[in-house]
């Protein structure tokens, strides 16, 4: 099983390495097209902004090759975001994988409790669906760091409520996604990063 995770210009890419090391998964990091063509799964991690993400993509041809995979992929946070339609933040057309937008938290007002955006910090996963989550994960906590969020839609395969329900993950096709941090989320976390492997 070889798996690579694709080198661009943003963070948190290698906490998403370490997190396969602890799996025991062989995982590479690589900016190096024949090799991810050739892998097995290809992981698509990053926190950054998406405009300037996305021209990076552009630039290097990244984003055509992202769109062409035929094998599992898997993008978080960032990843996730780049692979919709559309994002609000920087007005930036991304790959269009899933035919959504990416849209803004706003605050509600009045805000009784408190709310700030980004959310922070650990939330719930529901009506969580395909192969990615076995049933061990329905109501799990998993770990959040965004602004921005994905409505609910077709592709919607996990919802979580931070101001109000989003899509917390994806799948159409062989693209899967989560806007939660998998890696950083402890053994639930790890649960769904094993299953990402035994796709």
């Amino acid at each position: 099983m070889r798996i690579a995770i694709i080198k661009y210009n943003a963070g948190n890419i290698r906490s998403v390495s370490n997190a396969m090391q602890r799996l025991g998964a062989e995982a590479e990091i690589t900016d190096d097209f024949d090799t991810i063509r050739s892998a097995d799964k290809v992981i698509f991690p990053g926190v950054g902004e998406a405009s300037t993400t996305m021209a990076h993509l552009r630039a290097t041809g990244m984003d055509r090759l992202i769109v062409s995979l035929r094998q599992p992929v898997l993008g978080v946070c960032l990843g996730m975001q780049l692979m919709c339609r559309h994002s609000d933040e920087g007005d930036a057309d991304c790959l269009g994988i899933f035919d959504v937008p990416v849209r803004q938290f706003a605050l509600p007002a009045p805000n009784p409790d408190n709310l700030k955006v980004p959310q922070m910090g650990w939330n719930t996963l529901t009506d969580t669906r395909s192969a990615l989550f076995d049933a061990s994960i329905e109501g799990q906590y998993v770990y959040f760091v965004h602004g921005f969020y994905v409505p609910l839609c077709a592709d919607t395969i996990a919802t979580t409520d931070y101001i109000l329900p989003y899509s917390s993950a994806l799948h159409r096709d062989n693209f899967y996604a989560t806007q939660f941090h998998p890696e950083k989320s402890g053994a639930v976390g790890e649960r769904i990063l094993r299953n990402f492997i035994e796709l």
